[in-house]
């Protein structure tokens, strides 16, 4: 079996879990991963890790994204997105208000994830104790945005764009602006452009994937995952895969704290420094 990443061109109306099903499927596998959902209304680029390369989910995860999204002000939903219902209504602001604003939502910035999200609260997800009838209170926390622009403005609507570190949801950031120009909103629309250094043009549907599709971790792969690595013999791989100490493979050289290792064009394992000290992060 094909071991890899595929660079898939999500849909609006089917969800991740759809694309997924689909998708194994076509390949004839259950390996398969992805590494960062997409809400049903929105689409865009879901990296889809298969076979061994789903031991790499935990890096791809963590890559920024970039994102594409509408916001429509004057009412809020309970999901914050077109599938809720209407919870909040307000005036419209104007364009310049909103402007004004979005510098407030740039870099380090606390957030509240929306009530209807994966998140687990006492290993229950957020979403479903809301649909239970329970409240639900989401603790704000830390995320990084590097970059928030006001591409287009046909009232009620707003286009914006969004490079965001990784566990941003732009569902809360259209509520919170709405919020800080004395407005409600949701977000209408949403498109996912970019996982890290990772784009896709429009990919084939997922019932005529073949293995074809499936790209192999590569040296350039992980560069685009920005990760450093470097390559072995045949007899330290073997020393690797085997699980002995890495004393005598790494050295100094690397500055970073995780390295991916080589052999040929074979990509081996991730190795991270903890304290000084290498450690295996994964072997394939």
């Amino acid at each position: 079996m094909n071991s890899g990443l595929i660079l898939f061109d999500k849909p609006t109306g089917i969800t991740s879990f759809d694309a997924l099903r689909d998708i194994k499927r076509a390949l004839g596998t259950g390996k398969v991963g992805h590494t960062g959902t997409l809400d049903k209304f929105a689409c865009g680029l879901l990296i889809v890790l298969v076979g061994r390369a789903l031991k790499l989910s935990r890096w791809f995860t963590n890559c920024d994204k970039k994102y594409e999204g509408r916001i429509q002000f004057g009412a809020e939903t309970d999901t914050l997105d077109p599938e809720g219902n209407v919870i909040a209504q307000a005036a419209l602001p104007q364009r310049d208000d909103v402007e004004k604003v979005l510098s407030r939502f740039t870099g380090e910035i606390l957030q509240a994830p929306p009530v209807y999200s994966a998140i687990h609260i006492d290993g229950k997800r957020a979403s479903n104790l809301a649909r239970s009838g329970a409240v639900v209170e989401m603790k704000k926390r830390q995320v990084f945005v590097y970059s928030l622009e006001l591409l287009s403005w046909e009232p009620p609507f707003a286009d914006i764009f969004v490079h965001c570190s990784s566990g941003t949801y732009i569902r809360s950031l259209a509520r919170d602006i709405a919020l800080e120009v004395g407005s409600r909103a949701h977000l209408s629309a949403l498109k996912r452009t970019a996982v890290g250094e990772f784009t896709t043009n429009k990919s084939e549907p997922t019932r005529t994937f073949k293995n074809d599709n499936v790209i192999n971790i590569s040296k350039s792969v992980i560069t685009a995952l920005g990760m450093p690595f470097f390559d072995v013999c045949e007899r330290e791989k073997q020393h690797i895969i085997h699980g002995k100490p890495l004393d005598n493979i790494i050295n100094d050289k690397f500055i970073r704290e995780i390295a991916a290792v080589f052999c040929e064009e074979e990509l081996i394992a991730v190795l991270e420094k903890s304290e000084d000290k290498w450690k295996y992060g994964c072997v394939m």
